[in-house]
Order: structure tokens, then sequence, then C-alpha cells
């Protein structure tokens, strides 16, 4: 039986051990589960400490609301934050914190991966041998771009478009960046050039996203943007759907107007709109980016280590309100 007197935390849907048993010492937790509703999830609320929550989980006033003045922190099990009304815990005094940092590798691993898929039309290929379609060698047969001095343009050189700038760095003819500030140690150390968006798109044989959701990046790229881009590129995105027109991008890959797209992540996920799964040359796989044992563990372990340091009267390490 959870001892009364101990916090309580809710966990919206679910934390790996890692974080979990280390809460467990200190916590009573209140578990939602993967399939757990807004409406459950507010039944749960009332009366927590702390709410864990990942980018699947709204959390506005209702479950705000429901929770109750006692309520002192969400803790947010991924990066982005974009799910959380920051400016509804602001103003109750409620701290926000995420977990950056420690899927920097899994991520900008999983967005090489995608690259070189799509580059390569690597699931195109797989399919048509599984399906027993393939005929034997064919030498104009699923041609792709080769990365090799290709043109690769980052947009957003943070953490993780900095991983992945180095990981495409051997391959690379040249880097371009799109940011608000200049990066002058990806300059040095990987030769990286700073552009304005149009050139970068018009340059680039690879564009990928690396940039966190907000209202300024909402449909960052839409149809104008894909009709720039280089009939051969290939567009990347693992930072988050909201950034491209996901009917806009169907569309383009239909009519050959870019090469070839890798996503991991959606605007209404785990919803995926018919068109973009109907695309030819498009990778798609089911955000998981940051899907590693490493990095999901240590994920777990921030959320924990945040919400006992407020709940001690701390400051935790990575607050963003």
């Amino acid at each position: 039986m959870p001892d009364a007197d101990l916090p309580a935390v809710l966990v919206c849907r679910r934390l790996l051990p890692a974080g979990r048993d280390l809460l467990l010492t200190r916590c009573q937790i209140r578990e939602g589960g993967l399939d757990a509703t807004p409406q459950e999830l507010v039944e749960l609320a009332p009366g927590v400490a702390a709410i864990v929550a990942d980018p699947t989980v709204p959390v506005g006033e209702a479950l705000l609301e429901a929770a109750g003045e006692g309520l002192r922190v969400i803790a947010n099990y991924a990066v982005g934050y974009d799910n959380i009304d920051l400016e509804a815990c602001r103003a109750r005094g409620i701290a926000v914190t995420n977990t950056p940092g420690v899927l920097t590798n899994a991520t900008a691993e999983l967005a090489l991966a995608l690259t070189l898929a799509a580059a390569r039309r690597i699931t195109e290929a797989e399919a048509e041998l599984r399906d027993g379609r393939w005929r034997g060698w064919d030498p104009g047969d699923r041609l792709g771009l080769e990365l090799s001095g290709a043109t690769i343009g980052v947009v957003g050189m943070g953490r993780i478009g900095r991983r992945y700038a180095e990981l495409v760095a051997p391959m690379a003819g040249a880097i371009l960046y799109v940011s608000r500030s200049g990066k002058p140690d990806a300059e040095i150390e990987l030769g990286a050039t700073k552009v304005p968006m149009d050139e970068l798109l018009a340059r680039s044989d690879v564009v990928s996203l690396h940039v966190p959701a907000s209202p300024e990046t909402s449909g960052l790229i839409a149809s104008a943007e894909l009709r720039a881009m280089n009939p051969h590129a290939i567009l990347i995105n693992t930072a988050r759907g909201s950034l491209v027109d996901t009917e806009a991008l169907a569309s383009a890959l239909h009519d050959r107007a870019i090469g070839a797209a890798g996503l991991d992540v959606y605007e209404n996920e785990p919803d995926v709109p018919p068109s973009l799964l109907d695309a030819p040359r498009c990778v798609l796989l089911p955000h998981i980016g940051s899907a590693t044992t490493r990095a999901r563990d240590a994920m777990a372990v921030l959320v924990a280590e945040d919400v006992l340091a407020v709940l001690d009267g701390a400051e935790p390490a990575n607050r963003v309100v």
C-alpha cells in the first residue's frame, strides 16, 4: 500500500524503472498508463505534487486545475515541451523541466539513419524484395543520392543539430546551417557556414530540421520552401511534426519537386495522414528518435531527479519555467 504521507506524483503514461524506482523511494505514484485519456488523467490528478508528462500528453488548464494548489512541478519526459501550457504554469508558480543532453546522440544518430535510408531508398528496396517483386539486378533500379561530397543543410545548430553535423561531416562536401546566432565552434571544427534559410534550401542536397516547435517555427517547411529545394534534395525531420506542412510535403514528393523525405515526427501523432503514407520515396518512423536504452533510461533519471529537487525546495537542473 502506498504511504499516504508521501507526496503523490502523477505519471501520466509510463516512466521507465530507472526513474520510477528513484521516485518510489520518496513518493507515491499514480500511473495513467499508455492508453490513459485526458479525462482519466484529470481524475487521477487531485492532490498530486508533481506530474510526469511526455510529448503526447497535453498539460493545460484542465489538468492543472484538477491537480490543485499543491502541484509544484511538471517534469516532461522529453526535450521539447510544446505540449505544456507554459504561461499557465508560470502564472501558478509551477516549475517545468525537460530532459536535454542525454538524448542528443540517439536523436542525431536516427537523423543520420533516416538520411541514409532516404538517400538510398532503402525501405522501398526492402519492400520490393520482401513482396517478391525483385527481378534481379537492374542498372536503372532504385537510383538514389550519394552523400559523399553532398551539401548538408542543418536547420538549427543546437545540441542535436550540432551532433548531426558532426556525424555527417566525414561524408559532406559542405555543411550549411541556419541558426539565430552564429556557431563559431562548428564553423572552425566542422567547416560549417551560416547562411540565410533561402540559400540553405537552394544549395543543400539534404535539409535536416533540428529546431523546437513554437509559433515561429510552425509550418517552417511548406509549399514555397519545398519548391525552393533541389529536385533531388532530401528533407529530414526528427524535431517536431509541426515544422512541416504534411500535405505540401506529400504533394512535393508526388510531383517530384524534391527527391525524398525521412520523418520520425508528425503533426497529429499518432495519426499519420494517408497522403503521407501513400507518398513515394518517403521513409516513415514512429517517433523513435530517443529510443535507445541508454537515452530513455537517462531521461527517466533526469525526470525523477528534477521532481525530487523541486519537492526538496531546490532548483531543478533542467528547469525551463
